[in-house]
């Protein structure tokens, strides 16, 4: 059985809460004044009359701008915005300072230093503060909108990838009973057509089968939990092992195998045999002649590489996109087109590298792997 995730998305109406303005003046009637002008139903004025007011402040509230007075007692507003800087939560919080004084260039880079986006004078014209509060409360509202996307975004793509692992999970019980019923009608005194039809159920069964397992480790690497368990093993007797059983899956198609050097290694040999069967599968299937060749290669120290070539040729334009998921909208395909993704995860989740290449009338996919893989290693491949 598999839980659905608990974690709810955000309703596409939800309604924006307004933003907070920050204002800090140590003068009663300003505060009065600016919380008049500003305050609207996108705008939710928050007042401080000292610095240390507007921290509390800001410690609990996220806040689109703030407007410091500069001349404050116990803590000017230089001295507040330079404590803003210093934290992680308020370090980005635009800053205009307002001020009655002169204009005065050093008191002016003062304030920039500090990290002010904008230094205005005393006594201030409505529509000017007006239009700058206006234009970094729609900035604060784009972001808003950006975080809400991306959360429900991210909660489509945790239950897409969760509808998949239920999907996949539930279809193996009844196409283990479809390929049980195949095997049966095959071993039955039966017609030789009926004998056929049943060849075929079981050959669609098992392709089947090759799919939602390709599903379920997609599944696997694209939430993370994908897991490799290194342990010392001879890449020979598992390449043998694979290259067994893709000859009785695919009788008409000569797979010839060649080694050397030392090919004993620290790999998942689970993996790293369904990496194998998949790059000879894909081999198979598109070998122009019918012939497959799979080359084995320890002679470096660090390092152990496989290829796996055949007659054929892959566009150029397709190459680069080559170990994508779902590759069937570039690129006609009787599978799923994850056989190759799949191969690229597992290969990188070692640590090693994937490539494919077209060399004089052949398609050569090539995998190199660290000859000892990290010993725990989990997550999406990168």
């Amino acid at each position: 059985m598999i839980d659905f995730p608990l974690n709810r998305a955000v309703p596409a109406d939800a309604p924006l809460a307004p933003a907070n303005v920050l204002i800090v003046d140590d003068v009663p009637q300003n505060l009065v004044a600016m919380e008049a002008l500003l305050r609207s139903d996108q705008v939710n004025v928050l007042t401080a009359s000292s610095g240390a007011q507007a921290l509390e402040l800001l410690l609990l509230h996220d806040v689109a701008v703030a407007l410091l007075d500069v001349h404050m007692p116990d803590m000017n507003g230089f001295a507040l915005a330079e404590l803003m800087r210093g934290s992680p939560r308020t370090a980005g919080i635009p800053i205009i300072f307002l001020t009655a004084s002169p204009q005065d260039p050093v008191h002016a880079f003062q304030g920039y230093d500090a990290g002010a986006v904008d230094f205005l004078h005393k006594p201030i014209e409505p529509h000017v503060i007006g239009g700058k509060v206006k234009v970094f409360v729609e900035l604060h509202r784009q972001r808003q909108l950006l975080a809400l996307h991306a959360q429900r975004l991210e909660h489509a793509l945790s239950l897409n990838e969760t509808m998949l692992a239920v999907m996949t999970h539930d279809l193996r019980t009844p196409l283990s009973v479809v390929t049980l019923c195949a095997d049966a009608i095959e071993r039955m005194p039966v017609s030789p057509e009926t004998r056929v039809i049943g060849q075929r159920i079981q050959r669609s069964a098992l392709r089947m089968s090759r799919m939602i397992s390709q599903l379920l480790d997609f599944s696997r690497i694209r939430s993370g939990v994908l897991h490799i368990e290194p342990a010392p093993t001879d890449l020979a007797v598992v390449a043998q092992q694979v290259i067994d059983e893709a000859r009785q899956a695919h009788p008409g198609t000569s797979i010839q195998a060649t080694s050397t050097g030392n090919l004993a290694g620290t790999f998942d040999a689970d993996r790293i045999a369904q990496v194998l069967s998949n790059l000879v599968a894909n081999a198979a299937q598109h070998a122009d002649d019918g012939k497959v060749r799979v080359g084995l290669d320890g002679a470096s120290g660090g390092t152990l590489s496989v290829t796996v070539s055949n007659r054929g040729r892959i566009d150029e334009a397709l190459l680069p996109r080559l170990f994508e998921p779902f590759k069937g909208v570039l690129h006609a395909s009787s599978g799923l087109g994850l056989g190759l993704y799949i191969v690229d995860q597992f290969v990188r989740a070692h640590g090693g590298s994937s490539s494919a290449r077209n060399h004089e009338g052949e398609v050569v996919m090539t995998v190199r792997l660290p000859r000892h893989a990290p010993v725990a290693t989990s997550g999406r491949a990168t």
